[in-house]
């Protein structure tokens, strides 16, 4: 019997008044065309109160048709376009976002930086080049110390002593 009532249950959809969009009227519609429109209408809502912009109280969620920009409890949002231009009308928003980038000279001077220390790490360090592999396969200390045949307690100071000398050349 429940399922016959839903079945006969009546929907209404808010209908905006074209002269003045704040006047709301309801129509009957059917079923399917409530499980057609409102899902839609039910996402907008949410997403507008999410980002606090759907100033609607509970009492009058019933006029919501999904159309936010006629609608009198819509607050003026937080998004600002990237087209729109600066002060001075020479350019616009997105034009002025910094470039997060690293620029060319940045990565060159890392990549002498890096070959400076593992041409100080060789030297310091006859299995250096292992070690590097190793740790690039993300292993322990105690790991790569196993692979080397070295007591752990030893490889641990001898690589506590090397970071030491590589901090040097880095400038920390």
């Amino acid at each position: 019997m429940a399922i016959k009532d839903n079945q006969n249950k009546k929907r209404y959809y808010p209908l905006r008044d074209t002269s003045n969009p704040y006047k709301v009227t309801l129509v009957e519609i059917t079923e399917a065309q409530y499980r057609a429109l409102y899902p839609e209408i039910w996402a907008t809502q949410k997403r507008e109160q999410h980002h606090h912009r759907c100033m609607c109280t509970r009492r009058y969620l019933w006029k919501c048709d999904g159309n936010c920009d006629l609608c009198e409890y819509h607050a003026a949002g937080d998004t600002l376009s990237l087209d729109v231009p600066t002060e001075d009308g020479n350019a616009n928003l997105y034009d002025t976002i910094p470039d997060s980038a690293p620029t060319m000279e940045d990565v060159l001077s890392d990549a002498m930086l890096l070959e400076q220390l593992i041409a100080r790490f060789r030297e310091l360090d006859p299995d250096a080049d292992r070690i590097i592999e190793l740790l690039g396969d993300e292993l322990s200390d105690r790991k790569i110390a196993e692979q080397l045949g070295r007591p752990q307690r030893t490889f641990a100071d001898q690589m506590k002593k090397i970071r030491t000398e590589l901090r040097k050349i880095r400038g920390y």
